[in-house]
């Protein structure tokens, strides 16, 4: 490569220290010229030297948070200086990747737990962990745009941040306790005297809660092992089921959960999520009842560490919020929010821009099942075929709700926003469609939504004066899971079970079980559960009984509803289910979970949160272990009724069966109904593939007898993006883009 060269690196490339890696190599193979960050990623004017080794070491040797895309060499005709330099940012805007938050490094830990200027410093960083996407207000990603833009560095920490040569140059967060945030702890309205780790140590050893302000939000802290700080905390928050998040050093996880080496991978992440792990059933029950796992992560900020380090043991660090709103993220929300929740608050005075969920994750089977802090805004390329893609913005369902945006081949899956039937969570979804489009420079030529008309994403997209794709539940699901694996716009089509709890299907009644035909262009709906009401509408999916009554009567087993259901309003239900009043039909997968786990004495009266039932029964189904016999034989036709399945269930009950038992029968009885009429499609030549989605296929074992049912047939399944709806508005966007660049194709 011979003269003057302007390389366009594009990608994961701002905050992550690439400049001053750029910086480094350039010394090292003889270069002089630039570096500098732009709207479009990191540009680099250089000459002289070992061009071509540099361009090749520029992906080859890419920080650990860094993702390359691209890197596009072309002449370059200007003045270049003398030596190398790291040039000041051009323009604004955005056609780059954001690097999403990443936890305390290993030489941030050391230097918290050594002597020097940052010993007990909480907001110690540097190009390789920190805040990030929770601290920025616009690009490029530079200090001046992000919350830390208040704090003037001193001499020390500039000297540090201005020499190529060290680990914070450039480290936008850069700061020590002469100039950065400040720590305290308040108690009563009034900011207590002393240590503040030290003082929130001894309170939390005391069984006190203690509301902690860490990177996307606040965390609602208490002993873990203490029975009664868990109660109550339950019994304050109004939570009394629903499982708790957990902290600790990895050795001290060790001794109350089996980890295993996938499990282990997720947890050193630097994106640092709750992983679901086995529990060795040593902590208390309350913090997880009913379920053999744990959902538990390690310290991934300096403040965390410095918590636990002091602590020595467990701590229940779940989201500080009212029921079924948002996170509380800034300081004055926390005082009125959480005085109800907390004895304590520790406090910081760095700024949160967005509120950040934990993101919680499973390593075997793989599957990310919430998509947030440290995993957005990370992007997905968008398959082959949809290069010619407008910017599309998608906006998702009711329940779990997040966005996507389709720019330059990329999807880029926002972040979880909670259930937008709650106000405040509604609200979030509109502040986050104007965040992430004004961030990124988005700039939609249609939006994209589910077609139910009532929901809350679908109204609000509606109303944005822009070209509507509707876009049908289940059509969405398999489109998530085909971009997720590369699926080309031509690859053909695949047969898709989709396993939910509800969505609205094209012949007005309410879809979740149902083997589609399909590809981004279209589907055929080829087998389907035997629909049955849903009595009370929303009701249904709150009070598991209902589903079970609907499902014994279908079985021609009402005396049997009758035994296990003697105080339910069971003719007044039935009366509503014959008329039709308020009891729409439905094939939903996840209702049956409910009425199966009913069945067997599951929160049969009441759900205390979405999925209690079905996790509950898939709990139960772990310990029967794999020697059973799945309910059922070889089916036919295309409707799947699951009566003899209730027959064969009230016949084991009748026998005394365990409940674990049958569990286990009825999630490989689904698994191989499903199973069998999606390897006929492939084996006709119908079908090139199998695709698993939905949210009942964040259940391992469903997902992993599914799996095994369907033998050598190609499978795709979720991993990197949710198969429930927090990955709905992936598939939507891809849909629409699919139309738009097909339409184009035959004009």
């Amino acid at each position: 490569m011979a003269g003057a060269v302007s390389i366009r690196v594009r990608g994961q490339v701002q905050g992550v220290g690439f400049r001053p890696f750029v910086w480094q190599l350039a010394q090292e193979f003889g270069l002089s010229g630039r570096v500098l960050n732009d709207p479009e990623g990191v540009l680099i004017e250089a000459e002289g030297g070992n061009l071509d080794g540099f361009v090749a070491a520029i992906s080859a040797r890419a920080p650990k948070l860094a993702r390359v895309d691209s890197v596009e060499v072309s002449p370059f005709a200007g003045v270049l200086p003398t030596g190398f330099a790291i040039a000041p940012s051009r323009g604004s805007g955005s056609e780059t990747r954001v690097t999403p938050d990443a936890a305390t490094c290993p030489d941030c830990v050391a230097e918290i737990r050594g002597e020097g200027r940052r010993k007990g410093y909480a907001f110690t960083n540097c190009t390789h962990c920190g805040p990030r996407f929770t601290i920025l207000r616009g690009l490029p990603y530079d200090r001046a745009k992000t919350t830390m833009a208040d704090f003037v560095m001193c001499d020390e920490c500039r000297a540090e941040y201005e020499n190529p040569a060290d680990r914070r140059f450039h480290a936008q967060p850069v700061a020590c306790p002469r100039c950065g945030p400040r720590l305290w702890l308040e108690a009563g309205g009034r900011e207590v005297r002393g240590d503040p780790v030290a003082e929130a140590v001894r309170r939390l050893k005391a069984g006190e809660i203690v509301a902690v302000k860490g990177l996307g939000g606040f965390h609602l802290a208490c002993d873990a092992a203490n029975g009664q700080a868990v109660a109550m905390l339950r019994s304050r928050k109004r939570r009394p089921a629903k499982p708790f998040a957990l902290m600790a050093h990895e050795a001290v996880l060790q001794g109350v959960a089996n980890l295993t080496e996938a499990d282990l991978a997720i947890l050193r992440d630097a994106a640092a999520p709750i992983a679901l792990v086995a529990s060795r059933g040593i902590l208390p029950d309350e913090l997880a009842p009913r379920m053999s796992t744990l959902g538990v992560m390690l310290p991934y900020t300096p403040l965390h560490h410095l918590l636990l380090d002091a602590f020595g043991g467990v701590l229940v660090m779940t989201s500080g919020n009212l029921s079924g709103e948002p996170q509380v993220v800034g300081n004055d929300e926390a005082r009125e929010k959480l005085s109800a929740f907390a004895d304590a608050f520790l406090m910081h005075d760095r700024d949160i821009a967005r509120r950040l969920d934990d993101s919680v994750e499973r390593g075997d089977p793989p599957m990310i099942l919430r998509r947030a802090r440290g995993r957005t805004p990370g992007t997905l390329p968008l398959p082959p075929g949809f290069d010619e893609a407008p910017q599309v913005l998608a906006l998702g369902g009711q329940m779990k709700g997040a966005i996507c945006l389709v720019k330059n081949g990329q999807a880029l899956l926002g972040h979880h926003l909670g259930d937008l039937d709650d106000a405040l969570c509604a609200e979030e979804f509109d502040k986050a469609v104007a965040d992430y489009t004004a961030l990124f420079e988005h700039r939609p030529a249609l939006v994209a939504v589910d077609a139910h008309p009532g929901y809350r994403a679908t109204i609000a997209g509606r109303r944005m004066g822009l070209p509507v794709a509707e876009i049908w539940h289940h059509h969405a699901h398999l489109a998530s899971c085909l971009v997720e694996n590369s699926w080309p716009l031509g690859g053909g089509p695949v047969a898709g079970i989709v396993l939910d709890g509800t969505g609205l299907g094209p012949d007005g009644t309410i879809w979740g079980g149902e083997l589609l035909l399909g590809d981004y262009l279209g589907f055929e709906r080829r087998a389907w559960l035997r629909q049955a009401p849903l009595i009370g509408g929303d009701r249904a999916a709150r009070e598991p009984w209902r589903n079970a009554l609907a499902r014994l009567d279908q079985a021609g087993l009402a005396d049997r509803a009758d035994a296990l259901f003697p105080t339910a309003p069971r003719e007044a239900v039935r009366h509503a289910a014959t008329r039709g009043f308020n009891a729409p039909r439905s094939s939903s997968a996840g209702r049956l979970f409910d009425a199966v786990a009913a069945c067997l004495g599951l929160c049969a009266e009441a759900q205390t949160y979405e999925g209690e039932a079905a996790m509950g029964l898939e709990a139960l189904a772990h310990r029967a272990g794999f020697s059973h016999v799945a309910y059922g034989s070889a089916v036919d036709g295309a409707e799947i009724d699951p009566s003899p399945v209730f027959r064969d269930i009230v016949a084991d009950l009748t026998a005394g069966s365990s409940a674990e038992t049958i569990a286990w029968r009825f999630h490989a009885w689904l698994a191989n109904a499903f199973a069998q009429r999606a390897r006929e499609l492939v084996r006709s030549g119908e079908a090139h593939a199998v695709a698993l989605s939905g949210g009942c296929f964040q259940n391992a074992l469903l997902l992993g007898l599914a799996m095994r049912a369907l033998g050598d047939i190609p499978v795709l399944v979720h991993r990197t993006t949710p198969a429930n709806d927090g990955g709905l508005a992936l598939g939507q966007a891809a849909i629409a883009a699919a139309r738009q660049v097909r339409g184009a194709e035959s004009n």
